[in-house]
């Protein structure tokens, strides 16, 4: 006699984390359109009627946030130059601690896209192309040499002195404006790459993510740390191998008590599509419950809101960098490259004294 199966009747978090991810994503262009008008009114030399910039635009500069969270815990300092990009990379990295990659599903507007496009590419060859093992690793490991060069040239080169010259710097000030005028003015080759990227997405679904994105490699690394995992019952599992057809990361969840993946972006869509009732479900490493999955997307959200939440009321999500400042950075900016250590740092500081 075969096992009574009982029915999953629990609804699927699909469409509430595409709710997410379009909320997340409609800010980000909101956000997008207040630093372009902020740009006109730097291009206009100040002529134009003054147009706060948006400190939520720190969020695109990662590198800049990593090392001004990690000024922060070598001196209890708060860097000035982008502060709300350090407690935005700080929620981040908790969002990690917690759900695993649940950044990548669930707010990430790159990954939103990603998503799109992999679903626009499944629904137009109605399938899924999967590249050879050997291929897939070798390509995975991309995005860990470049988050090991990034780390090694920030917490193995340079010290506290090093990474202050270059938040100090002109450079790193600028940083969020230059990344407005890469994409403003984008060369071809550029768009020859992001072109390529976008194509090779269609085939292979978040091409970027899982080969090349170096904040992806962290978060995945971060993940293994998370109390929270997806556990398959065995005794209940009837071995309809739909949990790893489910998965947009390819892991072969069905052969696994534990999911324990740096690919693994807590997207459940794998729980959503099992057919037997608590038979694969989030459950706590430290409490051994079950985690609802609502639960899952509401405390993303919560965890992310309180930690930026704190940079607003505690007054450090607003760089100290005044307007004047800016539009003398902006008619200088073309001569600013990687700092190489202060005296570049010096010379800008003296001529602000000289001109306010």
């Amino acid at each position: 006699m075969g096992k009574k199966i009982i029915k999953n009747t629990e609804k699927p978090i699909q469409k509430y984390r595409f709710f997410i991810q379009s909320a997340f994503s409609l800010l980000c262009l909101y956000i997008g359109l207040e630093f372009y008008l902020f740009i006109r009114y730097l291009e206009s030399n100040g002529a134009l009627n003054f147009y706060q910039r948006p400190p939520g635009v720190e969020g695109f500069l990662p590198i800049s946030s990593m090392m001004s969270l990690y000024y922060f815990f070598s001196t209890g300092q708060i860097h000035q130059a982008h502060p709300a990009g350090m407690f935005i990379f700080l929620a981040i990295i908790l969002v990690s601690l917690l759900f695993g990659k649940a950044f990548c599903s669930w707010l990430c507007p790159i990954g939103f896209i990603s998503e799109l496009i992999g679903d626009f590419g499944e629904k137009l060859f109605k399938r899924k192309f999967r590249l050879p093992k050997f291929l897939d690793y070798m390509l995975r490991s991309l995005k860990y040499l470049l988050l090991g060069f990034f780390v090694y040239s920030i917490f193995f080169i340079m010290d506290n002195l090093a990474i202050k010259a270059f938040l100090d710097s002109p450079y790193n000030l600028v940083a969020d404006i230059k990344l407005y005028y890469f994409f403003a003015d984008i060369s071809r080759f550029s768009l020859v790459v992001i072109s390529a990227l976008i194509f090779l997405s269609v085939f292979i679904r978040n091409f970027w993510c899982r080969f090349l994105c170096p904040y992806g490699a962290l978060l995945g690394l971060l993940s293994f740390l998370s109390p929270n995992k997806i556990k398959r019952n065995p005794v209940s599992c009837i071995d309809c191998g739909k949990c790893a057809k489910a998965c947009p990361s390819a892991i072969k969840v069905d052969k696994v008590i534990t999911v324990i993946s740096d690919e693994c972006t807590s997207c459940l869509n794998c729980v959503d599509a099992c057919p037997v009732a608590d038979t694969l479900q989030v459950r706590s490493v430290i409490a051994k419950k079950k985690i609802p999955k609502k639960i899952i997307g509401i405390a993303v959200v919560l965890v992310f809101m309180i930690v930026t939440g704190i940079g607003m009321l505690t007054g450090h999500w607003r760089n100290n960098i005044t307007k004047e400042q800016y539009l003398i950075h902006h008619s200088q900016m073309g001569s600013y490259g990687h700092p190489t250590g202060t005296e570049e740092t010096r010379q800008f500081n003296n001529s602000v004294r000289r001109n306010y």
